[in-house]
């Protein structure tokens, strides 16, 4: 075994700030050549800013979640998983949100003030639609995945979320405000 291999075996939350270094930027260029972008016109900025809130902020907040979860509930049975999920998305979901729209605007030099009325506005209609998909993917990462395995899994299905996170983030304030995306 290499020993870049023992040493992601041996920190395993490296490997999770691995996967979302790569999958967070990733995630935002492709909300942006789905918004039209040609490769030009891309905000390289922003992709190096989802890099470095999803390798170093998501991965290890993620992990500490999920060891935490694993220890309250140390059961991998469907009981514990939904008790784990429906945990999830009444602490650390709102949590993770609210630091992902005050981090990445604080990020984009914006205002303490402005960073958190992007909060107040993004907030709760991001929240609505994570409702309708993570304790799906939570309940079965819980009760099948190995507890090893599961940041690395969360993350690939993050892909697909980040994508969405992204296209929230670019989103006008005053668009959400007036209801045009979700009242």
């Amino acid at each position: 075994m290499s020993a870049f291999a023992q040493w992601i075996k041996r920190y395993p939350v490296v490997r999770g700030m691995i996967t979302y270094s790569f999958l967070w930027p990733t995630g935002c260029f492709i909300q942006q050549k789905l918004s039209g972008k040609k490769l030009d016109e891309i905000d390289w900025k922003k992709c190096w800013r989802f890099f470095f809130y999803g390798g170093f902020i998501v991965a290890p907040s993620l992990y500490c979640w999920i060891r935490v979860a694993s220890i309250m509930w140390p059961n991998q049975n469907l009981k514990s998983a939904v008790a784990k999920a429906l945990t999830e998305q009444i602490s650390y979901t709102p949590m993770a949100m609210t630091a992902f729209y005050f981090s990445m605007s604080l990020l984009e030099s914006k205002t303490v003030e402005e960073s958190l009325n992007e909060v107040r506005v993004k907030l709760f209609p991001t929240y609505k639609v994570a409702l309708c998909i993570w304790p799906f993917i939570q309940t079965f990462n819980f009760s099948v995945v190995p507890e090893k395995n599961r940041v690395p899994f969360v993350s690939m299905c993050s892909l697909l979320w980040t994508i969405f996170l992204a296209y929230m983030k670019q989103k006008e304030q005053k668009e959400l405000e007036a209801g045009i995306f979700v009242k």
